[in-house]
């Protein structure tokens, strides 16, 4: 086993070198000498645009929105001791999308481009408040009952989206479309801020919360025997990994299996002690959602192909192998 130190060295390589290449390619064609040009002050300014505002800001949005989706599969593995868990499971990618297309049916889209993923955000938050609701029983949060919520809400959310995409006009239909299917397109620095403030916080504090979901990860009771405040811990690590799937949903639209496959894959390369596995889940998770959004921007050619599409066909063969070797163990 590779001990931590190399763990990051690694990982940090890896998303560094993710980094370059993603910087350097795209359907614009700039020349290697070009896109280092474009860092200085008397490169070209075509060049510089390119590079500065539309790449910059997507590889840094796809590290962030890689790393969030990681972390909150990985916290949400732990409370219900399951590595098929994933971060939408709570019905936050429904609740995002309905408020993310009702916006889009009544034409508040034209208004600016960050009002979408307010609304989404708003909508994924809300969705979390129903689930939390619901799932409360004397003052407890039923693991059970949670996520039997988040199905249902889904369902219910899944049904109006549909109900509003049959009125849409094709304008609308096909903006939800791509959405629902996750794109890192658009990407701007102001999004890269907004999504730095939210995700590397919640993160943080998931990391913070690493022992006590060792405990968790062993059984309510026994936490609660090594002195664990179980409820608590709960309620924070479910709304951190919710509020995390929430913002990376409300800028990118709904992307599966990074969630899923990431902290499945780091557990059986290097434990599952989570104050190691929150930290190389973030960069891990970061690395791989680069590579599949530059993947995704250069195989289609001159059309980009929706990232949640790329994610799905290499995760489910991915998954598939997991599953065959491990046996769905961790």
């Amino acid at each position: 086993m590779v001990n931590s130190g190399a763990r990051y060295l690694v990982l940090l390589a890896l998303l560094f070198g993710s980094a370059a290449v993603g910087t350097m390619v795209g359907p614009a064609g700039l020349s290697p000498g070009e896109v280092v040009g474009a860092f200085g002050s008397g490169g070209d300014q075509i060049a510089r645009r390119i590079v500065i505002d539309l790449r910059l800001p997507r590889v840094f949005g796809a590290v962030l929105v890689g790393a969030s989706l990681a972390v909150s599969g990985a916290v949400f593995q732990a409370l219900l001791r399951n590595p098929l868990a994933e971060p939408y499971l709570l019905g936050v990618s429904s609740g995002a999308a309905l408020a993310a297309v009702g916006a889009l049916a009544l034409g508040l889209g034209r208004l600016g481009g960050f009002l979408l993923p307010v609304a989404a955000l708003i909508g994924g938050l809300l969705a979390i408040a129903i689930v939390f609701a619901v799932a409360r029983v004397s003052d407890r949060l039923d693991t059970r009952v949670l996520i039997l919520a988040g199905v249902v809400v889904s369902a219910f959310f899944g049904a109006c989206i549909t109900l509003i995409l049959v009125f849409s006009p094709a304008e609308t239909l096909r903006s939800a479309f791509f959405w629902t299917l996750g794109s890192l397109s658009g990407f701007s620095w102001r999004m890269v801020a907004v999504l730095a403030a939210w995700a590397i916080p919640a993160s943080a504090a998931a990391w913070g919360l690493g022992r006590h979901l060792d405990a968790l990860a062993l059984g309510e009771e026994t936490a609660a025997a090594i002195g664990t405040e179980v409820e608590r811990i709960k309620r924070i690590a479910f709304f951190l990994a919710s509020l995390l799937a929430a913002v990376t949903v409300s800028v990118a639209g709904v992307i599966g299996f990074v969630g899923l496959v990431v902290p499945h894959a780091v557990r059986m390369v290097w434990g599952s002690a989570h104050r190691g596995l929150i930290p190389t889940c973030f960069l891990a998770g970061g690395a791989a959602l680069l590579v599949v959004d530059t993947a995704a921007r250069v195989i289609g050619g001159p059309v980009e192909i929706p990232i949640g599409v790329v994610t799905a066909f290499l995760g489910v063969p991915f998954f598939l192998v997991l599953l065959r070797t491990r046996g769905g163990s961790t």
